[in-house]
């Protein structure tokens, strides 16, 4: 059973939370500031963490920062605070998602879910190279090589290959595309799924492009 850490300092949310968590199958903790969050982290094993910014004691960036320190464990980011620049400053640290109060529960999970699956598929491709004739890709250090040659891809577009190729021998939509890579904030226009993929098919042009298209 995958255990959640919930770090709040509202126990009312985190009552919450605990009881939608519960029902959906996990196994759930709380902590009522960042400095309860570390201590836990240090005695503890979890798949999964759900972390307030503004709390007494610690702040949940700062609790992020020490906690990435000791364990590598998804986390995501639970806040009054909506600005942009909380947002990005959370994804900067390395957090997974950014969840604007008040929400939806159901919600909530909905994005656990969908962290923890990709965690989960992250896992199963770690220390793992594939090689499809002149291609080489390694998921642990993330590059990309065509016929020994270095090919260089931006985070998004690094993402969006590793995925298919998860995926492969999957029909995926770009609504599905955009979720599970982009995530659910994303209001662009889908049609960036496209330019990514020819963008990257362009840079590994030089080499035999259909090894990357038999192995998606």
């Amino acid at each position: 059973m995958k255990r959640i850490l919930i770090v709040d300092d509202e126990a009312g949310i985190r009552e919450v939370i605990k009881e939608y968590a519960e029902f959906s199958g996990y196994e759930a903790e709380e902590a009522a500031d960042g400095m309860s969050a570390i201590g836990l982290v240090k005695l503890n094993d979890y798949d999964l963490i759900i972390m307030d910014i503004m709390m007494p004691k610690l702040d949940g960036f700062s609790a992020v920062k020490e906690i990435q320190k000791i364990k590598d464990i998804p986390i995501i980011m639970l806040s009054a605070r909506g600005e942009e620049y909380d947002k990005l400053f959370g994804f900067e640290l390395g957090i997974d998602d950014y969840v604007v109060k008040p929400f939806s529960p159901k919600e909530l999970m909905a994005r656990v879910n969908a962290v923890l699956s990709r965690s989960s598929s992250a896992d199963r491709l770690k220390s793992k190279v594939e090689r499809f004739e002149g291609l080489e890709v390694n998921f642990d250090a993330r590059t990309i090589s065509v016929d020994g040659k270095r090919v260089e891809l931006t985070p998004k577009e690094y993402d969006l290959l590793f995925y298919m190729i998860q995926n492969r021998n999957i029909a995926l939509s770009r609504a599905r595309l955009l979720t599970d890579i982009w995530g659910y904030d994303f209001y662009g226009d889908d049609r960036t799924i496209d330019v990514r993929i020819v963008s990257s098919s362009r840079l590994c042009a030089a080499s035999d492009i259909s090894s990357i298209s038999r192995m998606m």
